[in-house]
């Protein structure tokens, strides 16, 4: 059973997501892709989704939720460490659980709860909800480089 077309209506975008500020080679197929940054705390990552983001089920592809919610949870510990890392930090281990589905047409948002800053190791967890209902929960450790 195919899903109904997108409206224009759905298209909406929530204040105070742009597009997002981070281009990489695994997420340019899954453009557009939008963030929010609350500073000194989290980046919140957002997308409506879309044909190139489902399954054959044509629910979104826990891959892309894995994906998504591992770049939200670094970028928050990033934003946490306000510059203490001098580049990107390295997932050291991520783990899903997925709650519920999300369909075409559904506003995605990976919202990091929790993020526990230190020296070499940052801890984090992201929530995953579609139309604001929890659809997957997230944990992750991070490496932060040294100088």
């Amino acid at each position: 059973m195919k899903a109904e077309p997108v409206t224009d209506a759905l298209q909406a975008i929530p204040q105070g997501f742009e597009p997002h500020f981070r281009r990489s080679r695994i997420t340019d197929p899954w453009e557009p892709l939008f963030s929010r940054r609350i500073p000194g705390q989290a980046i919140l990552i957002g997308l409506r989704a879309g044909e190139p983001h489902v399954n054959s089920r044509e629910f979104v592809h826990g891959g892309l939720i894995a994906t998504l919610a591992d770049n939200a949870m670094g970028l928050s510990c990033h934003e946490h460490l306000q510059g203490a890392a001098p580049s990107g930090l390295v997932t050291v281990s991520l783990g899903i659980d997925y709650l519920g589905i999300a369909r075409i047409g559904q506003w995605l948002e990976f919202s990091t709860s929790f993020v526990k800053p230190g020296r070499n190791l940052c801890f984090a967890q992201a929530f995953v909800t579609a139309d604001g209902k929890a659809c997957a929960r997230a944990n992750a450790t991070f490496s932060v480089p040294t100088k």
